[in-house]
């Protein structure tokens, strides 16, 4: 799980950077972002669960122009998130829209029925038909708990 975690923290890393650092030749483009996840209470099996404080949802993508090579979402949870039960019954969906909000794709992740303080999943590579914008949705029992979205544009 540290492992997982660290090399997701290095991806990001990298795709800053190379945001950063990018100079002249092809255009290569890489995006990390988070959001926190905020404080909510689900039932499961007549167990009520309690997500605390302290989980962030990260997007991290990859590609030139419309064709993203690499895309990834994920919760990671610290302090007092991390030791607890975690997410029941998630998914993650990715979705695209254009640039006039209109959502035209969307690919469904598959519901998970345990429980992971960590869900994450990957994302085949995309070659979009137009410019808008790429988003990752994290569900737990079917309730949108987080989104995280970037921009795709020329």
């Amino acid at each position: 799980m540290a492992g997982r975690r660290a090399a997701r923290l290095l991806t990001a890393l990298v795709c800053v950077g190379g945001v950063l650092t990018a100079g002249t030749g092809p255009a290569q483009a890489g995006a990390a972002g988070s959001t926190p996840v905020q404080t909510f209470e689900y039932s499961v099996g007549g167990v009520t669960m309690k997500v605390p404080t302290g989980c962030m949802f990260t997007h991290v993508i990859r590609g030139s122009g419309k064709r993203i090579t690499y895309q990834n979402a994920g919760v990671d949870c610290g302090f007092v998130a991390a030791l607890g039960s975690g997410f029941c019954n998630w998914r993650i969906d990715f979705s695209y829209a254009d640039t006039d909000n209109r959502t035209y794709r969307t690919s469904r992740g598959a519901t998970h029925a345990e429980c992971k303080i960590d869900p994450m999943r990957n994302n085949a590579p995309q070659r979009l038909p137009r410019y808008g914008k790429a988003c990752a949705r994290l569900y737990v029992n079917g309730v949108q708990r987080a989104a995280q979205c970037h921009h795709i544009t020329k």
